[in-house]
């Protein structure tokens, strides 16, 4: 099977946005793929899970995954920077679903109303990250939530699945799909070693760091 996903990244350095997913005394992790340590962070900012950052990312061709040269930080406890009508942004991720809406970094209440559905008709998955526009209510700490969408979206033609059992499989080894929120053609039912187009939303799922929206 072709390994679509090695296209995402090459050789040479590549500037990225993400969010911190993990971070330890003196080192971390950018959406759960890129390490970095603390050295390396502009200015000495103490960063926190779920802060947003850009990154210089290159190879590592001693762990043979991805490391950060460079790290500039969002300084916003919350994870958070402005926008551009004035509101601010979350970053996070769906730590639980309701009948009519979820929760983010399980304290943050949003209604499936506000959820943006031009990305295939997105429709929110416990473990999705997203990005979510908020306005603070007059007079109290209480988050008002605007609007969510995927945080990071990406398009991949070719990629084989690798793993099929019951509702639920694994795209190229690293990209997790459920028949519960996966949309497919009409009577198509994916088999393991299917070489498909995947569109696809960075998510927590297991050991998988993307969740499959639609396949074709």
């Amino acid at each position: 099977c072709p390994r679509g996903l090695l296209r995402f990244y090459d050789s040479k350095l590549n500037t990225v946005q993400g969010v911190v997913t993990r971070f330890c005394d003196d080192y971390g992790l950018i959406n759960e793929l890129i390490y970095f340590t603390n050295d390396i962070v502009t200015d000495n900012v103490l960063l926190n899970v779920g802060q947003k950052v850009t990154a210089v990312v290159k190879d590592d061709k001693t762990s043979h995954g991805l490391k950060a040269i460079k790290v500039d930080a969002f300084v916003d406890n919350r994870g958070s920077r402005p926008s551009i009508s004035g509101s601010k942004i979350l970053i996070g991720y769906i730590t639980s679903l309701t009948k009519g809406g979820g929760f983010i970094n399980k304290t943050t209440y949003f209604s499936l109303n506000v959820v943006c559905k031009a990305v295939l008709g997105f429709e929110p998955y416990k473990g999705d990250w997203v990005e979510a526009d908020y306005s603070v209510k007059p007079g109290t700490s209480k988050l008002n939530i605007i609007s969510v969408k995927p945080m990071n979206c990406r398009h991949v033609d070719k990629v084989c699945i690798t793993s099929f059992y019951e509702r639920s499989g694994v795209l190229d080894d690293t990209v997790f799909f459920t028949l519960d929120s996966l949309k497919i053609s009409d009577g198509y039912i994916p088999q393991k070693l299917d070489v498909v187009n995947v569109v696809m939303v960075k998510s927590i799922q297991s050991w998988y760091i993307w969740r499959a929206l639609s396949m074709t």
